[in-house]
């Protein structure tokens, strides 16, 4: 058996590559969704009657929100997890582990799915002669003002539970000295 592999119990193996694993597909997202946004807001005239900002804005953030929520925190989550183990904590369950990365990480994919489709739907309905924010606002998710909260509260929600969960799970693991050092 190698330092790696007792280490490791098997399940944290499995999570600390699912997470790199997705901060390695966000990294490429990140770039790309910073690519569409510069040659998204190119085409945008200021002659639309709505400032560059105000219709370039909410797709501007896409690129440093999948930066930062998809590629440096899932990042920070494996090395908390390797860092736990190397100063002694205990093993975080695979239960809590599993529930961590199948909480986190799909519920932040919609999340940032509901931040592209935002910052498009402005952009496009302004280049589309759309002057009024209310009316480009009052069309988001086709006027369901439930269905948009719903959705964003869900996300929003899923998240936060995973990476309560995930601290709350590290931070218990450091109080109880594993039984292997």
């Amino acid at each position: 058996m190698t330092d790696h592999e007792s280490a490791y119990p098997r399940h944290y193996a499995a999570a600390i590559r699912a997470l790199i694993r997705f901060a390695l597909v966000m990294l490429v997202v990140g770039l790309l969704s910073g690519i569409a946004y510069q040659e998204s807001s190119k085409k945008l005239s200021d002659a639309s009657g709505v400032g560059h900002w105000d219709a370039a804005l909410p797709l501007a953030l896409v690129h440093g929100h999948i930066i930062l929520t998809g590629v440096l925190l899932p990042v920070a989550m494996a090395c908390m997890l390797h860092l736990s183990r190397l100063c002694g904590g205990a093993a975080v369950s695979t239960r809590a582990l599993k529930w961590v990365v199948w909480t986190y990480l799909p519920f932040l994919t919609v999340s940032l799915c509901l931040m592209l489709y935002k910052g498009y739907h402005i952009l496009l309905a302004v280049r589309a002669g759309v002057t009024d924010m209310a009316e480009i606002n009052a069309g988001f998710f086709a006027g369901s003002k439930a269905l948009r909260h719903a959705v964003y509260g869900l996300s929003h929600a899923g998240m936060a539970f995973g990476l309560c969960l995930f601290a709350w799970c590290v931070w218990r693991s450091l109080k109880v000295r594993s039984q292997s050092t």
